[in-house]
């Protein structure tokens, strides 16, 4: 059975590859681009990716530590060195994460309940979890 279809191109195999009157031949380049890879779901793998990326809950802070953190920013003064770590909520979910700002002070204002770093990042008053001067 095998050996019947073996042979049922051999009237072709050795013709020649037909050549368009009308369509000039395709380049190298053009012809390989038919097999590049394609994303049929674009923007997949950046959901995919949105979907894995973790949040952190905000901490709440209870009466003494509050007051302790209070106690820390009224003796903070424009120039002094620190390591504020500061909660940013996340754009896309709920939480977010907590970072730290290293770096003298720039400005501290208690109308806006802002402090300002040299660096140039404003942080709300509440939502610093922690202060350390250096």
């Amino acid at each position: 059975m095998q050996d019947q279809f073996d042979h049922r191109y051999d009237d072709i195999i050795q013709l020649d590859r037909p050549v368009s009157s009308r369509h000039a031949p395709m380049s190298r380049l053009n012809r390989a681009a038919q097999f590049s890879p394609f994303a049929a779901l674009t923007g997949y793998d950046d959901a995919i990716a949105e979907t894995e990326r973790l949040t952190t809950p905000r901490i709440e802070l209870d009466d003494s530590q509050r007051s302790i953190l209070s106690d820390k920013l009224a003796r903070l003064r424009r120039g002094d060195a620190v390591s504020i770590t500061y909660f940013v909520y996340d754009e896309y979910k709920s939480g977010g994460a907590y970072v730290t700002a290293t770096g003298p002070v720039k400005t501290i204002d208690p109308v806006t309940h802002t402090v300002t770093m040299q660096s140039g990042a404003v942080i709300p008053m509440e939502d610093i979890l922690t202060v350390e001067t250096q």
